[in-house]
């Protein structure tokens, strides 16, 4: 767990574009240990939710909100080694933002979070359009999908493409997530056989660790 104080540190250097501090306290908690999926959750994951809220509420500009953002995408870089170190078990997963999402730090969490548990995870990007992610999926035979949104708005694309999905690969695990689904949609999903909504970075590795 990491501790408050520390936190907000993190958080104020953020939002001030500090970029050597957030290096700085970064790498000190991975020297001392900290597991990886502490830093991703009790670190950048709640940090990049505050700083969300600050933006919908108009306390800060989306260009704060987007630098924030790009700080915390290169931090990923200083924790790779701890994660792509884990023993593999041959298992593989392909995580990708939907159409029309521009949103991707969510989803390269889930993609590490999956190495860290010893899978392959393949990490597609935003906005990937329906018929490429279908022939990625054709080419990585994947164990699971994991697709992430955050705007509540692009549901429909969501759901488009679960269908789209379903139809071509009708046994493949789907899993979804992401801030969207903080105003609903969790029912819209549930619609669909094979499909499980994570709501946590947490109940992603119980529900890995099942398979």
């Amino acid at each position: 767990m990491i501790q408050n104080d520390l936190y907000e540190k993190f958080l104020s250097s953020l939002l001030a574009g500090d970029r050597g501090i957030c290096v700085s306290i970064t790498q000190d908690l991975i020297a001392k240990g900290v597991p990886v999926r502490d830093i991703y959750v009790d670190l950048f994951q709640k940090a990049l939710y505050k700083v969300g809220e600050l933006w919908e509420h108009n306390r800060i500009s989306v260009s704060v909100e987007h630098m924030a953002t790009a700080i915390v995408e290169g931090l990923f870089a200083l924790v790779y080694p701890a994660i792509f170190g884990a023993e593999h078990s041959g298992k593989k997963a392909v995580v990708s933002s939907s159409a029309n999402e521009f949103h991707q730090v969510g989803g390269k969490m889930v993609a590490d979070i999956f190495e860290l548990n010893g899978w392959d995870g393949y990490y597609l990007g935003a906005n990937i359009p329906g018929d490429e992610l279908l022939k990625f999926i054709d080419e990585k035979k994947p164990d699971a999908l994991g697709l992430s949104l955050s705007i509540y708005f692009h549901m429909k694309a969501l759901t488009d493409t679960i269908e789209s999905v379903r139809n071509s690969f009708s046994n493949l695990d789907i899993i979804v997530g992401g801030q969207a689904f903080r105003w609903g949609g969790i029912e819209i999903v549930s619609k669909f056989p094979g499909v499980t909504y994570i709501e946590s970075l947490a109940s992603l590795e119980n529900q890995i660790r099942k398979k």
